[in-house]
């Protein structure tokens, strides 16, 4: 019995965090971009953490431009999987997301056509458009073939969180389209 009502206390509470809603599974990731680690989470309780991961060339914030090397700030949800990526897997973020656009649109960043877009986009629950002034193809994915030893000592991607292979290949068992990753 007491076991029973330990897992009912486990479940609500794990159901009871802001972001299990967000997807069915109630597994969510949490980026922390200044610790280089990804957690994945079931409601409160991380079931695994990832060290030494890699984030863009010029570190973390608001992304204000494609090719600006910055890992975009914000919640996200996985909208596509490239099991076929040359870096071995991609975990697709629907990026920009509708803060990410408001906030550059009120910036004077992004043209009213591809905001108008990107915004129509998220209330049909598509991808955003990727090739718009903000850029686009963020998300999570391994190494394939690349550096093993930069991926070790530098930040090195365009703006995406990058994982070693062996790394990669573990995360994918809890990543499905839907999944929230809050990147910080």
């Amino acid at each position: 019995m007491y076991f029973r009502h330990m897992a009912l206390l486990f479940l609500l509470l794990a159901l009871s965090q802001p972001f299990a809603a967000a997807s069915k599974s109630g597994i969510w990731l949490l980026v922390d971009t200044r610790k280089l680690t990804l957690d994945v989470n079931l409601g409160s309780v991380s079931l695994v953490r990832f060290k030494n991961i890699a984030i863009g060339r010029n570190g973390s914030g608001f992304k204000k431009r494609r090719g600006d090397d910055i890992t975009p700030l914000g919640t996200y949800k996985i909208s596509w999987i490239n099991k076929k990526s040359r870096y071995k897997l991609f975990f697709g973020f629907d990026y920009p997301s509708k803060e990410n656009t408001r906030k550059a649109f009120k910036l004077g960043l992004v043209e009213k056509n591809s905001y108008k877009r990107i915004i129509n986009a998220h209330k049909q629950h598509r991808v955003p458009p990727q090739n718009t002034s903000l850029g686009g193809m963020i998300g999570i994915h391994g190494l394939g073939s690349a550096d093993k030893k930069i991926h070790q000592t530098m930040n090195w991607t365009h703006g995406c969180i990058a994982l070693n292979n062996t790394q990669i290949e573990q995360l994918k068992q809890w990543v499905k389209i839907g999944t929230v990753v809050v990147v910080r």
